[in-house]
């Protein structure tokens, strides 16, 4: 039996937890806020999203940064299993669209409470209010952790599960970089992702609070599409945000160090070109006494509707019957198309997640053991694994936080 040392009372930090006090394990869980799972608390809007109920291969798929790493992780411990640790701990669970899992209640309370239980019957020792100043190292091995008090707690193994620098209001200082670089192990390049995108036109802030649903989409870079999918998204008073957008962050973030990306907004995206003119040209025919801007409706939402007739070049006052074919194909156009052009993210404070974190070559990805200082290991955010929104990322944080236990 070994005395472990969990730095961090969040997702990751809990299920390692578990885990290890399950395998006869002495176990402490340093939370430097007044309860555990604050973070976890705000996910899904504060339903907790708590997994993809999908098979592994469509795990690797929706990760963004080194899907390859999580290999040994996911397949230890996958969204099935994740499903099922939960509905043991007394959690019911439903999968909505998309196959993203909630909890029943919608309350992520349900998830943070059902672990905290499980961890006190496991005689989990949690310290709350309890800030690590510094991992401590000896002849290349863990020795124990400095409390920021200055009281000194010996251990076995120590398991950094601070997650990342977003939402800081969660508590989040990204102090686990600074675990990470002050014993050896380098840290990539840090940036807010899943977060709302910036945009540049003028037009964005009138649609302010508009809710598109079954759009599509698309971010380039130049000539290399970053990102291309379906789904929902929300127009703000500087741009976008919604699940598409929050996606796209984690595609198009990095690259927008370099200058604005275009976008496009495909909103008839189960129409073709050819059946979405066919239904211009019965709507037109059906209104052709009309004014362009009277012959529109219940093709867009309303707050939609003048800023499409604006883009479209055609006069609001001009006569159906007189718009021209050139004039038709190009409004059909700009449906398919509908143009932005992104210039930034928001800050840490919107994002959901971090991008970027300890290096996964200085990480056993099998135990998620550092190649550098034996008996440290680094579990969920503080990695630099990232992926979509959907649930994928908490079960990075349940898997690797799986895989560290089963090494401890």
């Amino acid at each position: 039996m070994s005395k472990i040392l969990i730095i961090g009372g969040g997702a990751a930090g809990m299920m390692a937890s578990v885990f290890a006090a399950e395998a006869g394990h002495e176990v402490h869980v340093f939370e430097q806020n007044e309860k555990l799972g604050k973070k976890l608390f705000i996910t899904g809007k504060g339903r907790c999203n708590f997994t993809n109920d999908c098979p592994v291969e469509d795990l690797f798929k929706n990760v963004v940064t080194n899907p390859k790493f999580l290999y040994s992780a996911f397949y230890g411990f996958d969204s099935q299993q994740a499903i099922r640790f939960f509905e043991e701990l007394g959690v019911p669970t439903k999968t909505e669209r998309g196959g993203r899992a909630f909890p029943v209640s919608d309350h992520s309370s349900d998830i943070i409470l059902a672990m905290e239980r499980r961890m006190k019957a496991l005689g989990v020792k949690i310290h709350l209010k309890s800030k690590v100043r510094s991992v401590d190292a000896e002849d290349g091995a863990v020795t124990g952790v400095t409390l920021e008090n200055g009281a000194r707690i010996f251990g076995d193994r120590i398991l950094v599960a601070t997650g990342g620098i977003s939402y800081p209001s969660t508590g989040a200082t990204g102090d686990g970089y600074r675990f990470a670089e002050e014993t050896g192990h380098s840290v990539t390049q840090l940036s807010p992702s899943l977060v709302p995108l910036k945009t540049e036109e003028a037009y964005i802030p009138r649609l302010q609070g508009l809710s598109l649903k079954n759009v599509r989409l698309s971010v380039q870079d130049g000539k290399k599409k970053l990102f291309d999918e379906f789904g929902e998204m929300l127009f703000t008073h500087c741009g976008i945000s919604g699940p598409l957008a929050l996606s796209a962050s984690a595609y198009a973030g990095n690259r927008l160090g370099k200058g604005p990306l275009k976008a496009w907004i495909d909103l008839k995206p189960a129409l073709s070109a050819e059946q979405l003119d066919a239904r211009l040209l019965r709507m037109f025919s059906e209104a052709k006494n009309k004014q362009f801007k009277n012959a529109l409706h219940g093709l867009f939402p309303a707050k939609l509707t003048p800023v499409m007739i604006d883009l479209s070049g055609i006069p609001e006052e001009k006569k159906v019957n007189e718009i021209s074919r050139q004039e038709r194909m190009g409004f059909a156009e700009l449906i398919k198309a509908f143009p932005l052009t992104i210039t930034g993210t928001g800050e840490y404070k919107e994002a959901i997640i971090t991008r970027g974190g300890v290096s996964v070559r200085d990480v056993n990805p099998k135990t998620m053991e550092s190649r550098r200082v034996k008996g440290l290991y680094f579990a969920g955010e503080v990695l630099d694994v990232d992926a979509v929104t959907g649930g994928y990322n908490l079960q990075i944080a349940w898997s690797t936080a799986y895989a560290a236990a089963q090494a401890f």
